[in-house]
């Protein structure tokens, strides 16, 4: 077998199509394949598939995978045609997509490597600059959303993510069912949801169910316009609500600890994530030295603490009016606890309960939305962070979204 012919095979290249002749360039450590098309011949427009003669022809040149320790390169002199009803139009080549400066295969294999690598570690093993390396994983996204079917989401679930320091967040719109990013978009405003109600159909927005959220009234009001019968689907997710209880416990443990300092007494010290934490991840004998701490009568941050877990209690019940009764009871007893961040979080429970009841008639949380959340932070800890907003999206969907992102020329597509 002649090297034009091994390369045509290894390319998959079939007719008309075919390779012309190899280069090898040992002092510049490369392989330069030729590839061409017979000549005078009439092409079809890529627009509308009709016969067109042929304009002028253009030299393209692409990255290939490696041959052996050689870049490899292909060349082609790709027509472009005179189409009567579209005009000037390049005819589109079989090992690479429209716009690209690499192979399908190439870009393939870019893409398995950027899902468990960075930006920057993959563009230096591949000898990338780092924008060719963002342009392949902007394509294999863009493809993804474009291949994105209009299916019925029936829950979702509504987030923000920080990507800065600063109050810099981004807004995740999540499909409960089967963990995926649906939606990134700047902030949390009731603005960033705009994109998202206007990327669904009216029967995909009829299909919503239950929305799982923060009592946080941009998305909250964003959920009651733009969804049919919003405001009964919405669910204030459990995790949420227990993230304020925490903040309240917190609150009231500086508080006691800087109080019990000056008194010289640092009883408190190195406790702040015993209060926060879940008592179902304490160890037996862990356990049996924190509980004496929090029953410790005359410690408030005990008493804060003991209201936390009580109200934690209310998504044990199972019917609606059980539940209604606990509350009304933990809220008598948060308010006349004399602890002003506690008796602040009650307050805000028991204006926003209706929706955090609407859990016994749909039982969702935001916990499908917690995990993709948390694979949010590992993607934004391998890049060691991100400088702006844009290439944030773009890494949450290229790593959250389950999208199909390989080019559709790619002979070894996943």
């Amino acid at each position: 077998m002649d090297d034009k012919t091994l390369y045509a095979t290894l390319l998959g290249l079939t007719e008309p199509w075919g390779v012309e002749k190899v280069e090898l360039k040992l002092a510049a450590g490369e392989v330069h394949i030729y590839v061409a098309l017979p000549p005078k011949e009439l092409w079809v427009c890529p627009e509308c598939l009709e016969r067109a003669p042929i304009h002028d022809h253009r030299e393209r040149t692409w990255r290939h995978l490696d041959t052996f320790q050689y870049r490899t390169i292909l060349h082609a002199r790709v027509p472009r045609l005179s189409c009567p009803n579209h005009g000037v139009k390049q005819i589109r080549v079989p090992w690479a997509e429209d716009g690209s400066r690499f192979t399908s295969l190439f870009e393939a294999l870019a893409i398995d490597w950027m899902k468990q690598a960075s930006i920057s570690a993959v563009a230096t093993r591949l000898h990338l600059t780092w924008d060719e390396a963002a342009g392949i994983q902007d394509r294999a996204v863009r493809r993804g959303l474009a291949r994105r079917k209009a299916e019925p989401v029936r829950y979702i679930g509504i987030d923000e993510t920080s990507f800065q320091r600063g109050h810099k967040y981004v807004t995740v719109v999540s499909d409960l069912a089967k963990p995926r990013a649906l939606y990134v978009a700047d902030d949390r405003r009731r603005e960033s949801l705009d994109g998202f109600w206007e990327s669904m159909t009216p029967e995909q927005l009829r299909a919503i169910e239950g929305v799982a959220m923060d009592m946080w009234e941009p998305f909250v009001g964003a959920v009651r316009e733009s969804i049919p019968r919003g405001a009964e689907k919405i669910v204030f997710d459990k995790f949420h609500i227990a993230k304020h209880l925490n903040d309240g416990v917190d609150q009231v443990r500086r508080r006691e600890h800087r109080a019990l300092l000056a008194q010289g007494n640092g009883w408190l010290k190195g406790t702040k994530y015993d209060w926060l934490r879940n008592p179902a991840r304490f160890s037996l004998s862990e356990w049996r030295k924190f509980l004496p701490r929090a029953r410790r009568g005359r410690l408030k941050t005990g008493r804060a603490w003991s209201l936390k877990e009580e109200f934690m209690r209310f998504w044990d019940y199972r019917y609606r009016g059980a539940a209604d009764r606990h509350f009304k009871s933990w809220y008598a007893w948060a308010v006349r606890s004399r602890l002003e961040p506690m008796k602040k979080v009650a307050n805000m429970i028991k204006r926003y309960y209706d929706n955090i009841a609407t859990y016994f008639t749909l039982p969702i949380t935001n916990a499908a939305a917690e995990g993709l959340n948390a694979a949010i932070q590992r993607v934004k800890g391998m890049a060691r962070g991100f400088r702006n907003p844009e290439r944030f999206r773009m890494a949450i969907y290229f790593h959250c979204g389950a999208l199909d992102l390989y080019p559709r020329s790619c002979m070894f597509t996943q």
